[in-house]
Parts: structure tokens; sequence; C-alpha cells
């Protein structure tokens, strides 16, 4: 539940942490009252994060458009085969290997592409976290199936980046949505719109609004 107190506009910082996650959604709910509506309800949502590893991007890829549990079977299955998930590991696997643990064909391609890239140097994970967003962007949607959406979801829960919206994801779209009553073909360039004013903490605006989805499946 949102906290009774004066709400102080916080300074503006490029990565939320667990000291500033709550003021952040306290100042979001300030500032527009269906947030505000999310926090009296449902209570603050998780401060879901990541660690900057090869695994986690992993993970992320194999999330793309799936449900979590089935990415999460997927990633678990890989553990029981390699037990690390890291790139040399990964590129042990044959193609009948890595189909045995649930990874379709593309995403074969897309992980061991990722994984040939760390291993050659051609991506830096720790340097990543050292970038702009755009920067980040740009050297990561040069692999092949890491488009915007992954991205968004790397620097939003690996990164902790504060200011980012993932306008690809279903969820969070359909979240905007409901909270603000409005038709279902809305086109994402008003979406878009609506989450300017959550600036510069549309990251944690947009975990306000998958808060606001889950909680509303598990009352279906």
């Amino acid at each position: 539940m949102m906290k009774n107190k004066n709400i102080r506009v916080p300074e503006k910082t490029e990565t939320f942490n667990l000291e500033n996650f709550h003021e952040l959604c306290d100042h979001l709910a300030s500032q527009d009252s269906d947030l505000k509506l999310i926090l009296e309800n449902h209570g603050y949502p998780p401060m879901w994060t990541r660690a900057n590893t090869f695994e986690s991007l992993v993970h992320i890829i194999l999330e793309q458009q799936v449900s979590l549990a089935s990415a999460l079977a997927t990633l678990n299955k890989l553990k029981e085969k390699i037990t690390e998930i890291v790139p040399e590991n990964i590129l042990k696997l044959s193609d009948e290997e890595m189909r045995e643990c649930y990874v379709s064909r593309q995403k074969n391609a897309y992980i061991k592409g990722l994984a040939n890239a760390i291993v050659k140097g051609e991506i830096d994970l720790e340097k990543l976290s050292t970038m702009s967003n755009d920067e980040a962007r740009e050297t990561l949607v040069n692999l092949k199936g890491i488009g915007n959406w992954t991205v968004d979801v790397y620097l939003m829960f690996t990164l902790q980046r504060t200011d980012i919206f993932p306008i690809g994801d279903l969820a969070a779209v359909n979240a905007v949505k409901r909270l603000k009553q409005l038709p279902k073909s809305t086109a994402k360039e008003e979406i878009l719109e609506i989450s300017e004013k959550w600036k510069p903490f549309r990251s944690v605006a947009s975990m306000m609004l998958w808060h606001y989805y889950l909680c509303n499946l598990k009352t279906k």
C-alpha cells in the first residue's frame, strides 16, 4: 500500500534499486490517480530484476512470444542438461540436444548467435552496463533474434534503467488500456503518448502496470 506521507520529488536517476523503488512508485502515484489506485488496491509491485549475465539474456530470448512459465521450463531444462548456462556450455550442445531442452530452431539460432558473439568478444555484458540506453540498444539489436522488446526487458530487469516503456509488451499495453479504460483498438502511438507523462520513471510505471495486470489475472 502507498505510504501515507508527503511525497517529495525524487532526484532524476538513471537506475532504480531497493533504496529508491518505493519512493519512485509513490512519486508516480502522486502524479497519476490511476497508478495511485494500483498501489492502494494491490500494494507495491515486486522489483523485478535479474543479474547481468548470459543466462539472463538467454532467459529473455526464451520469453519471446511465449508464456513466462513455458520460458522458465525451458531454461530449467537447459540447466539440467549443462548445469551452468554460459556461452561455452551452450555451444557444446547439438541442435538435437537443444530441441530436447524444448528450445525451438529459431531460438536455438538466436541463443547460439549470442553465445558466439560473447565468446568472440563482440558483446561484453560488463561494458553494456556502462553504455547509455541507446548505445546498448544499438549494440544488441545487431544480433539476430534480439529486437526492441528483448532490449527493453534487458535494460529494465538487468541494468535497472528507470526510463523504459516496452511498447512491444502486450501485458503492459493491455494494462494501460484497462487502467485508462481505453478501447482495445487504441493505437500504440496513443499508449506511448500516455507513457510520456511518466517520464523519467517509465520503467517503474511499467512494473506497476505488470503488477496490476498479474493481480487482475489472479482474480479472473
